[in-house]
């Protein structure tokens, strides 16, 4: 475990999930630094989820491409949710060359409809407001339905 930008805890493996009375198991707190490979062996592990794996994998390399330093995962994926319906990611925007970035990543009409066609889930910038005063980054370590503190991965 180390401690990474503005006193995160970062976490240097995927751990078990934990129960925090949400319908599913969750990561505990923290941002859980993981590769392609790790996420796949931990999360791919039935068709549904091997589909947004596809997905997920696209978006990463193509945002990798436009110089994208840091996406971070969350969502359903990466619960105890035997068939979640996408994933949720968000992605540092410092450095990047948006022209290099696939413009449906700047679509978020419709629900984000596009999004979901070509990549079966959703990509945020990382900075952007979530809701009032939370950016993605944040929003994201806090479960829906218990409003607890909850882990994301960082895809190394």
């Amino acid at each position: 475990m180390t401690w990474g930008q503005h006193n995160v805890i970062v976490v240097l493996m995927i751990p078990d999930l934990i129960d925090i009375n949400s319908p599913w198991k969750v990561l505990p707190p923290g941002i859980h630094l993981a590769s392609l490979s790790e996420i796949e062996a931990c999360y791919a592990f039935n068709p549904v989820r091997r589909d947004l794996f596809r997905g997920l994998t696209a978006g990463f390399k193509m945002l990798q491409a436009a110089n994208c330093k840091k996406v971070l995962l969350d969502g359903s994926f990466v619960t105890g949710k035997p068939e979640p319906g996408d994933f949720d990611a968000c992605w540092e925007t410092i450095g990047v060359d948006s022209s290099k970035v696939d413009p449906v990543l700047f679509d978020f009409s419709n629900k984000r409809a596009a999004q979901k066609a070509k990549y079966k889930g959703e990509f945020f910038p990382a900075y952007a407001p979530a809701e009032r005063g939370v950016f993605f980054i944040n929003f994201f370590q806090r479960d829906r339905y218990t409003h607890q503190s909850k882990g994301i991965i960082q895809i190394q």
